[in-house]
Parts: structure tokens; C-alpha cells; sequence
């Protein structure tokens, strides 16, 4: 059976686009540590190399694992995969904890697209539509 290995971003700048979402997870910020890094140079890799690269990994391995690689051409339209995020840790956010969540995000770099607040037949539909550093859409919910 497979389980998931990592969500992976194409970049710009790996390295702080993993550090953002480091920041909307809470994970903490990930560099090429020893001994890993000695390992991956004398492996032939360059310290260039290590720049073209980055993750975001839980601590804990409970969330999700994000690996960075970097992109050759910038990002052209719209994402056809999205990450939703949920404001709080379970059940539906309040209104006021969507918000401050939202503010976080901001905060951390992220931009708002629009906020959507309607009804799906009789379900209501209550989220933000954000974009990272980069522009990936993601949804915060």
C-alpha cells in the first residue's frame, strides 16, 4: 500500500519558500546540518547544489514532509493541485480564528486572493484563497 512521501514545490528560492511554509506549519526552519551536509558534498555535490534544494519536515512526523526543488522557468497560471490548510487543529475555525490565522499567513508572506463565504447547495463554504511567497495558491480553511 503506498503512503505519502513528500509534497514537492518547484521553486525559485527553495530555501525560503521552504521557510515559509516551515512558518505556516510551525516546523522549524531546516538547513544542510552536519553531518548531512558533509555527507551530500563529499558525495559530489556542490554548495550550489545544496541551494537548489530545501524541505520543510515535521518534527514529530505528524504533518506533512515538503520538499523544494528549484524551478527552471518561473511560474506561468494557475496551480492545478492546491494545498488546504486548516486554521485551527480540529473542527471548524470561528470566524475570528479563521481571521487570525489569515493574519498569520500574511504576516509570514502570504498574499490573499479573495475570501469565500457563500453556501454549496446546504453546506456554507467559509475559507480563504491565499497565495505563497511565489504565487502557489492554497486554501486556508
Amino acid at each position: 500500500m503506498a503512503t505519502m512521501g513528500n509534497i514537492t514545490f518547484y521553486a525559485d528560492d527553495p530555501r525560503a519558500l521552504a521557510h515559509f511554509w516551515s512558518g505556516v506549519f510551525g516546523y522549524p526552519l531546516l538547513e544542510w546540518d552536519e553531518p548531512l551536509k558533509s555527507q551530500l558534498l563529499a558525495a559530489g555535490l556542490t554548495e550550489a547544489d545544496l541551494g537548489l534544494r530545501a524541505l520543510a519536515e515535521d518534527p514529530e512526523g505528524r504533518g506533512p514532509r515538503l520538499f523544494f526543488h528549484h524551478a527552471e522557468h518561473p511560474k506561468a497560471g494557475r496551480n492545478r493541485l492546491h494545498l488546504d490548510v486548516q486554521a485551527v487543529s480540529s473542527g471548524a475555525p470561528t470566524r475570528e480564528q479563521l481571521d487570525a490565522e489569515k493574519d498569520r499567513l500574511v504576516a509570514l508572506g502570504a498574499t490573499v486572493v479573495r475570501l469565500v463565504d457563500q453556501m454549496w447547495g446546504e453546506w456554507p463554504e467559509l475559507y480563504y484563497q491565499l497565495q505563497d511567497p511565489e504565487g502557489n495558491e492554497f486554501c486556508l480553511q
